[in-house]
């Protein structure tokens, strides 16, 4: 068998490869485990899922396993998003969180995200923890484990809706009536993921004229990952032409990523969305505690920072890192370049629903203006534009090898401009004397390795990503 290893956020693979009945539940058993090894006589833990094929019976596998093993299980009614199983364990006063999903990832896999009592991802020195034991597990003989239904009726566990407590908690962070002033029309794509019901379900209620794509059940996801990347959303894009929309709003399988689709049809990339809304908050809330993002992440949010006065914090790739800044009270808003955001009081957890909405409050407050515009406006105030890319890069096994030693063989100088330092907090990140970087980074999850960029202009990006492919030799 394959080990069974948490990457960037959870344990994902193959269904009916690695990812079967008897692995989740050898999963399910150490996480049951490590809960009892904690200290509480009776911990608590919110179970949900998503869309995929088989989801709902996985998480019924795993609710039975950790309520035969002495884990009171909340285990709910439908699919929800992976942030609405964030927020029911802060509710619940939870020992953590079990949802069976691979949230972005291609239809064939499936996965499992495990979240503290703080809401968020628990930290690698748990998740190890959990992959040894289930390495020793797997010498033991299975037990047999009661049905659920029979542990239901001795209320081990019990099937809860927490949909409209959070939605309560979103109308307490976002200003649904400067939304519905707006009277704002909005295409939403859910992507065939957990966000339907719920991100254009409280647009509606906020007075939006909402056009919902793509809002059913599909455990094949149309035949594409359900990823809100701008490949991805083309239907939504031509909706948003062809209807007149002001915005069009994406969410990823889990619903804690988002993709936001301008009123003429072009995509944002998540790394300007995080400037905007700092820049949005500072505005509105008045929030000048600090703001996180991961090491990978445009500088841009930096610039937006220093003028405010705002501290900036930088952390390795992976919400895990972000999120405990939240819980630690130490920031006013986290992001990362994929997708993902939280805020002062909400999840630490990325929460795609929460994004979205928030960028339509922003719209909404600027009179239904473009996303671009307000990105142009913010370019003058910060002055000058800052582009970000990010290239996944397939190495032979030959460049593999040579990979390491390029990396620590650095030059001083790079596209014609000094390399200020070098940052090795996740991967190798190099400063330019300009402001731009780059940095290489092996993925957690998938065999490639990314190459993310920072630079003043298009022309520079291209320059730059020439520059680093020479010097990497790819």
């Amino acid at each position: 068998m394959k080990p069974i290893r948490f990457g960037t956020s959870g344990w994902r693979d193959i269904i009916a490869d690695n990812f079967t009945f008897t692995n989740v539940r050898l999963v399910a058993r150490a996480i049951a485990e490590q809960l009892l090894a904690e200290g509480t006589d009776q911990p608590q833990i919110i179970v949900g899922y998503d869309t995929r094929f088989l989801s709902e019976t996985f998480a019924a596998e795993a609710a039975a396993v950790l309520a035969a093993h002495g884990v009171r299980v909340w285990l709910t009614d439908r699919d929800v998003p992976t942030p609405v199983i964030a927020y029911e364990v802060i509710r619940r006063s939870a020992a953590g969180g079990l949802n069976i999903t691979a949230s972005h990832n291609p239809p064939e896999y499936n996965g499992l995200k495990f979240s503290g009592p703080s809401g968020g991802p628990v930290l690698p020195a748990v998740t190890d923890r959990i992959e040894k034991r289930v390495q020793a597990l797997l010498t033991q003989p299975e037990p047999p484990y009661p049905p659920l239904g029979e542990l239901e009726a001795k209320g081990l566990v019990v099937r809860i809706d927490p949909r409209p407590a959070y939605l309560n908690r979103l109308r307490e962070l976002v200003d649904l009536r400067t939304i519905a002033a707006a009277r704002l029309k909005v295409a939403v794509d859910p992507l065939y993921g957990t966000a339907g019901g719920y991100l254009d379900e409280i647009l509606r209620e906020a007075g939006c004229d909402v056009q919902t794509l793509h809002g059913s059940r599909n455990p094949a996801f149309g035949g594409m990952a359900p990823d809100p990347s701008e490949t991805n959303l083309q239907a939504l894009t031509a909706v948003v032409r062809s209807g007149g929309c002001q915005l069009g709003l994406a969410t990823d399988g889990d619903a804690d990523r988002y993709g936001i689709i301008d009123r003429d049809g072009r995509f944002i990339e998540p790394n300007y969305i995080l400037a905007l809304l700092l820049k949005h908050l500072i505005t509105t809330r008045g929030w000048r505690m600090g703001v996180a993002r991961s090491v990978a992440t445009s500088h841009l949010v930096d610039a937006v920072a220093r003028p405010q006065a705002v501290p900036v914090y930088e952390t390795k790739v992976g919400f895990k890192y972000l999120g405990e800044l939240i819980t630690q009270g130490k920031v006013a808003l986290c992001g990362e370049e994929s997708a993902g955001l939280s805020i002062l009081g909400h999840v630490p957890e990325k929460d795609g629903i929460l994004a979205a909405l928030l960028v339509t409050e922003m719209v909404a407050i600027a009179g239904g203006a473009s996303v671009q515009g307000l990105l142009d406006a913010l370019y003058a105030e910060v002055g000058g534009a800052i582009y970000a890319r990010r290239l996944n890069l397939h190495l032979t096994q030959e460049q593999q090898g040579r990979l390491a030693d390029r990396l620590n063989n650095l030059p001083t100088r790079v596209a014609g401009l000094a390399v200020v330092e070098v940052n090795r907090l996740d991967g190798t990140k190099l400063l330019l004397e300009d402001g731009s970087w780059f940095l290489v980074r092996s993925s957690g999850t998938e065999p490639v390795v990314r190459l993310y960029l920072d630079a003043h202009s298009e022309a520079q990006i291209e320059e730059l990503m020439a520059a680093a492919r020479a010097l990497l030799d790819i």
